[in-house]
């Protein structure tokens, strides 16, 4: 049994941290500010071209593509990683996709799609880095990106739903079972954050003007504010919060 005490520090001074979907959005700002905390930083990301450009704003990053979706793949990235560069101390898993479509038109390519990504690849994700962790011996946190969509119903919202309550629940089952080593799993619930991924539903028209009327704080999320919360649950001032979900969403859930 590893118990950690609690720390006042905040910062993730000599920590490494791995972030997923890092190329953009919410990943990029989390590496960006983990980075700044005094983390070395790995961007993740399946798309290139994006990933080398996010990496290189980031001082002492590195980066890897990597298909979370894909079980081997993301077993080979994570060994590799732990080889050249050593232990991970954090995964901040932000990948994800989200298909939208009328519960009744939804195909079976998409729903798997979405499933196979947001859900199977956050355990995939957490799995290959929780067992590094336990190997090493030194504890850790992990944090997966659940959504506000895994605990209130949302229009069109199905598959990315079910994925998302998914995750809240996976994290509850991951705490439990590796509290034991030291390690804190926890998710974060945003609502509509200002990312490529809100384009063309949330960010237009009456879908838009409602969620706002909905949500008492008055606007949607900054990628930074989740950023900030993943920041608090990676350090050891957290170390007492583990198997929660820490929800960031302006009010929208509490009615």
């Amino acid at each position: 049994m590893i118990s950690k005490p609690y720390a006042a520090d905040f910062t993730l001074n000599g920590k490494k941290a791995v972030i997923t979907g890092a190329a953009s959005g919410i990943g990029y700002a989390t590496a960006r500010l983990f980075s700044e905390k005094g983390a070395q930083v790995c961007l993740l990301d399946r798309n290139p071209q994006a990933l080398q450009n996010a990496a290189s704003s980031i001082p002492g990053s590195f980066s890897c593509s990597a298909d979370v979706a894909d079980y081997d793949h993301v077993n080979r990235t994570i060994q590799t990683i732990v080889k050249e560069h050593g232990d991970i101390d954090v995964l901040v898993h932000c990948a994800g996709i989200g298909d939208i479509e009328r519960a009744e038109d939804f195909d079976e390519k998409t729903w798997r799609k979405v499933i196979d990504v947001n859900l199977t690849g956050s355990f995939f994700m957490a799995q290959a880095v929780g067992k590094q962790m336990i190997q090493a011996g030194n504890g850790g946190k992990i944090i997966c990106m659940a959504s506000q969509a895994g605990i209130v119903a949302i229009d069109r919202h199905v598959a990315y739903s079910a994925s998302k309550a998914g995750i809240i629940s996976m994290v509850k089952s991951l705490a439990y079972e590796w509290g034991r080593y030291g390690i804190q799993v926890n998710a974060i619930s945003p609502t509509a954050t200002e990312t490529p991924i809100i384009v063309g539903y949330w960010d237009v028209g009456e879908v838009h003007e409602k969620a706002i009327a909905n949500t008492p704080a008055g606007r949607f999320c900054k990628p930074e504010e989740i950023a900030a919360a993943a920041f608090f649950l990676a350090t050891d001032a957290a170390n007492m919060i583990t198997g929660a979900n820490l929800v960031v969403d302006g009010g929208y859930t509490i009615h």
